[in-house]
Formats: structure tokens, C-alpha cells, sequence
């Protein structure tokens, strides 16, 4: 498949009007909108915008490849836009001219994938970039792509024949989340200055079409050190002994000598690697890595299982009980869906915990001892408890087994490992953890439901505060996991407290921006605002980070205090949500002691009057644009007269 496959005229803007990073993204996706590329606009730009929270994809040199791979996409397409220049948060902090949208369907097949991290290595030639960006009209364009198209492109794994043969071998692997963009630029950029510096290399990318080029054991044997440019795991007990360059892919675009040098010269540590000697991650270490493993694995179960069984609530509060006159066929099937997604919940949770620690052998004895958790009530702590217990046994008989004769090498991760960890692990499950454990986690149950007046408030206020400090990281899915257990429990009322804690930070960042302060935001910052509106009333806590980066100390205080005051106005108000995500479009499934439309209202409430407090103290703590910019210039004059 050829790029002008899927780059067209109608797909191509040779005059962008944006002058800011938020609303050349709005331009480019109505480029493709009014293609027919996409299935659903705002859920498009809404990938987009979650691609970019991860890291910007302005890559420097005047280029910028923002991308998603979503079902938002209905075939996969490439926009195309010129400017004058604009900030778009490049990586080298200079004007992006050149914007390349890469649209990937959720389904894209290899073919099309392949053609769009083809785009990306072509765009590190200089010479194409200036054909197109002299280009006058659409044609010109794709006459150039085409042109590119034609020429010969060598192997990738071959050294070129100027280097010489004797030069130091050093081996890179590029990777990032989505496989699209920056893992084939960071592997081009690292090809290319290495025949520069005479170096040899061989780099294997791990994209969305699989790994390419990969890395045989005669090369890393052979080779002087390895770089890992990636943002996302990848094989690594293969490079067990070898010095091993591990950084962000994008510094594999932006520092490819840098890392060349730093690999020659073996500057870097030896790793270790876990010794399980198959083709998975390598343990991580990290208590909270290992957690959100599990964590992140489990949530897609408790948000389908948690809204299934919310739905089924439709028809009546016990519609799935044969035998209550309420019942409803559909109610009950919705029913079943659901819990059993949730039966699911914990042996997941403790598989996955189990495999970031011991990779694939970890996985078996962790979804068994998870299962055991679950059957004798151990509850969430129990597939905690689980999982890393499960990984930590598995580890354990990896070294214990290392004498075995190599005969019996093959059979260790699909035999011995799998065989030994499920009976040890199981065996203390049953023997040591599950009793006091679910002694502990009925004790707990009892007393949430049994919370009442200044308790409960002072419950909601502790998880929605807890949702507002890291919008996203540990201390945010504490309190969120601590809510969907409390869920599976019985306890609708501390979701409910989490939820509209995760909702209250963008609302009142927008409020701030776009309402009370907005001399006190950047045009950019104005724009983010009032996606953020969207952002929180979708649950999605995240769309304050880029204005809590910019300001923590005022962003994260005014948020904790307005998630709090929600948290404790929905313990109040005695609001009930059986969903454990949603936002605005799971308020139809809210209960309260007034039913579900006073629920609602009060709900909404809670929210509101959160935020806009929220929004009021950020708005009177800001400081405005001016001194904002005197702040910045005193800081970097400080820093410059300490330098010298």
C-alpha cells in the first residue's frame, strides 16, 4: 500500500490558520472529518488529546505526526498541514511548520499500519522535508511522497558497505505506545548517525504491526552494548549481562549520538535480568508498577461488569431475580454478563500483579491463587495479596530450577514453573492467607456499610481529595480501586464520593480558564480549558494535568479542596451510583433516598458547587499573565548568574 493511499487531496491544508497546538489539532480533524475518515469527530480528537497528555508529538525540526488509533476512525487516513510555524510543545522548543495526522482504525490490519511508520521515516530526510515544504499546491505534495516512494530503500539490518566492517557493534531497540510514529523515526534517527560516526548498528522496532528486525542471540552476543529507546516494555531478559542504554524513544529521535556515544564507550549499567529465560517483560521492580500490572488489566472488567449490572437496575432494583414479581428476562441476562465479568475481578488483578513480576510463569499460579482469593472471600486484599505473593514464588523456582540439565530447559515455563507456583502459592492461599484475610475484608464491609453522619462525610471527602492530588497516579487509583471494591461490596455511596472527585478537577480548571480568570491564562491554555469541560463531565481526571504541571502549587491545592467538598456533599446528599465509571452519561443509573432524578440533580450539584469553589480560589491564587512571565524571567536570570 502506498502512502498517497491514504494521503489525498481532500485530505491535504497547504494554509493552516491555527497559531496554537489545540486548535491545529481541531483543524486537522475537521480535514479529515469532512474526508469521511471518521466514524465520530469528537471521539477522534478526544484520542488525539489523550496521545498527546502521554508526550508531545511534536518531534522538533519542524515536524509534528499527531496520531491515535481508535474505533472513532472509519479508514485509516493521513491529514496534512502547513504553518507559518506555531508552538506545539516541540521537543527542541522551536515553531512546528509541517503536521502530519495519522487517523488508524482500532482494526487497522498490518498493511496500513506499515504504510503510516513509513511516513514517519521519511520525514527525517531533510531533503524531503524541504520539497514539501516549498510544495505550492496539493499535487506537488504527492507528486513528492510519490517520488520518495520510488526511491530504493537498502535493508534495514545490513551495515552500510562505508562502515567499516571492524567498527564497534552496538544494537538499539525502539518502541512506543501506539508503534506508529516514534518508534520507526527514533530507529531511523539512530541508523543514520550511526553510518555517520562509522558505527555498526542493527535497531529492532517493536510497532503496532509486531517486531521487525528483530535481535538474534548471535548479535547480542556480538554486540559492544544495546540502547532501549522505548516507552513501553519490551523483551529485555535476552540482554542479561550486557551494558543496556535505557531511555524515552524520544530521545532516540532527538539524541542519536549522544546514546551511540554513551553505548561505544559502554557507559551505562549491566543489566540483570530475572533469569526465567523466555520471551516476555522482564521483572519490573516497584511495588506500585507490579499494582497497576494488575490494576490496569482489571478495570476494563469492573467498568463493562459495573454498567451491565447498573443497567439491569432499569427494570427494577431486583428485575434479575426470578422469583421477585419485578423480574425481566433481558434485566436478568444483563445481570449474569455482568456479575460475571466481576467473578473475573480478583484471579485477573492477581495474574497480571504475578506476571509483571515473573513474567509468563508468573501468570498461571497468579490467576489461580487469585480464583482461590475470591472463592474463600478474601476480597480485593486477597488478590493483592495473591499476585505478588504468585510472582515472588514463581522467581523463586526460576532460581531454584537454574541447575536442571539444559534437557529439561524447554519444559520449565510450560511444566515446572506453572506446576510448582500454582501448588506452592495455592497451598499457602488456602492454608495461611484466605481466613484472616476474609476475617479482615468482612470486618471492612461492615463497618463502610455502617458508617453514618461525620464518618461517612469524612470518608467521601478523604477518596474524592485523594482523587484530585495526581490525577492519575498512585494515590488517584488507590482511591479509585478502593471505591470499586467497596462497589463489588455493596457500597454504592463511596463511588459516588470518587466519582464526582475525578470529575471536580477539569471542571474547575475550565470554569478558571475559560469564565473567571481568563486574562490569567495563555491563549493555549484558554483553548485546553474548554476541552476540559468535556473531559470532566466524562470522569476523565486527567484533563486538568497539563494546567497542574504548569502551576502545581495552585492547580493541585484548589482541586483537592473542590474534590473534597463534592466527596463530602455526595455522602450528604446520599447519593448511590452503582456504575464505576461514566461520568454524566451514567447519571440516569443514580439512587438516592429521594429516587433517581433527585439523585441526579443533587449529584449534579455536588459537582458543581465543587468545582466553581474550586474554580474561585484557583482563579483568586493565580497570578496574572505578566507576572507569570517576570517570575520566569527572574528564575532563568537567577539560574544564568548561579551558572556563571
Amino acid at each position: 500500500m502506498k502512502i498517497t493511499d491514504l494521503l489525498t487531496r481532500d485530505t491535504i491544508k497547504l494554509d493552516l490558520r491555527s497559531d496554537t497546538k489545540a486548535s491545529v489539532i481541531d483543524e486537522l480533524v475537521e480535514v479529515l472529518d469532512r474526508a469521511g475518515k471518521l466514524n465520530d469527530r469528537d471521539a477522534y480528537r478526544e484520542a488525539i488529546l489523550a496521545r498527546e497528555a502521554q508526550s508531545t508529538t511534536g518531534l522538533g525540526e519542524g515536524i509534528a505526526i499527531p496520531h491515535a488509533k481508535t474505533a472513532a476512525v472509519k479508514s485509516p487516513a493521513i491529514a496534512f498541514g502547513r504553518s507559518t510555524g506555531l508552538d506545539y510543545e516541540a521537543l527542541d522548543g522551536q515553531p512546528s511548520r509541517l503536521f502530519f495526522m495519522i487517523a488508524a482504525g482500532e482494526n487497522a490490519d498490518n498493511a496500513h499500519l506499515e504504510t503510516l511508520s513509513k511516513l514517519s521515516v521519511y520525514l527525517m530526510d531533510n531533503n524531503f522535508r524541504d520539497t514539501i515544504l516549498s510544495a505550492r499546491s496539493e499535487d506537488e505534495v504527492i507528486a513528492a511522497i510519490e517520488a520518495k516512494e520510488r526511491e530504493e530503500e537498502g535493508p534495514v539490518d545490513v551495515t552500510p558497505e562505508t562502515v567499516d566492517q571492524n567498527a564497534p557493534y552496538i544494537l538499539a531497540v525502539t518502541a512506543c505506545p501506539t508503534g506508529i510514529a516514534h518508534t520507526y523515526m527514533a530507529a531511523d534517527a539512530l541508523r543514520q548517525k550511526a553510518e555517520e560516526m562509522g558505527v555498526r548498528i542493527k535497531v529492532e522496532t517493536n510497532g503496532s504491526t509486531g517486531v521487525k528486525n528483530g535481535l538474534t542471540d548471535a548479535d547480542i552476543q556480538e554486540a559492544t552494548a544495546i540502547i532501549v529507546a522505548a516507552d513501553k516494555a519490551v523483551e529485555m531478559d535476552r540482554f542479561n549481562g550486557k551494558h543496556v542504554v535505557e531511555v524515552p524513544v524520544a530521545q532516540g529521535i532527538r539524541k542519536p549520538k549522544e546514546l551511540i556515544d554513551r553505548a561505544v564507550n559502554q557507559d551505562a549499567p549491566v543489566y540483570k535480568g530475572s533469569g526465567s529465560g523466555n520471551s516476555g517483560t522482564p521483572a519490573r521492580g516497584g511495588f506500585y508498577k507490579h499494582l497497576m500490572s494488575g490494576v490496569s488489566a482489571m478495570l476494563p472488567l469492573v467498568v463493562a461488569g459495573g454498567l451491565l449490572i447498573a443497567i439491569s437496575f432499569f427494570w427494577g432494583i431486583n428485575s434479575s431475580n426470578p422469583d421477585d414479581p419485578t423480574y425481566n428476562q433481558f434485566a436478568g441476562q444483563l445481570m449474569s454478563i455482568g456479575q460475571a465479568a466481576f467473578g473475573l475481578l480478583i484471579p485477573v488483578l492477581a495474574g497480571f500483579i504475578a506476571m509483571s513480576i515473573a513474567d509468563k510463569p508468573g501468570l498461571a499460579p497468579g490467576l489461580i491463587a487469585g480464583f482461590l482469593a475470591s472463592q474463600g472471600n478474601a476480597g480485593f486484599l486477597g488478590g493483592l495479596i495473591a499476585g505478588f505473593l504468585a510472582g515472588y514464588v514463581v522467581l523463586v523456582l526460576v532460581k531454584a530450577l537454574k541447575g536442571l540439565p539444559k534437557a529439561l530447559e524447554g519444559i520449565k515455563p510450560v511444566l515446572l514453573y506453572p506446576l510448582f507456583g500454582s501448588f506452592i502459592t495455592g497451598m499457602i492461599m488456602l492454608l495461611v492467607i484466605n481466613e484472616p484475610v476474609a476475617a479482615f475484608m468482612t470486618w471492612l464491609t461492615d463497618s463502610l456499610n455502617g458508617l453514618s453522619g461525620g464518618n461517612a462525610i469524612l470518608l467521601g471527602m478523604l477518596v474524592a481529595a485523594m482523587m484530585a492530588i495526581d490525577m492519575g497516579g498512585p494515590i488517584n487509583k488507590t482511591a479509585y480501586v478502593f471505591g470499586t471494591a467497596a462497589l463489588t461490596a455493596g457500597n454504592t455511596e463511596v463511588m459516588a464520593a470518587v466519582m464526582a472527585g475525578g470529575m471536580v478537577p477539569p471542571l474547575l480548571v475550565a470554569f478558571s480558564s475559560t469564565l473567571f480568570a481568563r486574562k490569567k491564562f495563555t491563549p493555549q491554555e484558554r483553548e485546553a480549558g474548554i476541552a476540559a469541560y468535556a473531559m470532566g463531565a466524562s470522569f476523565v481526571t486527567e484533563g486538568a494535568i497539563p494546567f497542574a504541571a504548569a502551576d502545581p502549587l495552585r492547580v493541585i491545592p484548589s482541586s483537592v479542596i473542590g474534590s473534597a467538598i463534592a466527596g463530602a456533599l455526595t455522602i450528604v446528599f446520599g447519593v448511590l451510583l452503582p456504575a464505576p465509571h461514566g461520568g454524566v452519561f451514567v447519571f440516569p443509573l443514580l439512587d438516592g433516598p429521594s429516587g433517581t432524578l433527585m439523585a441526579a440533580l443533587s449529584y449534579a450539584g455536588a459537582i458543581l458547587i465543587g468545582a466553581l469553589v474550586g474554580a474561585a480560589i484557583l482563579s483568586l491564587w493565580k497570578k496574572p499573565l505578566v507576572d507569570q512571565e517576570l517570575a520566569k524571567k527572574e528564575m532563568t536570570s537567577g539560574t544564568a548568574t548561579k551558572a556563571s
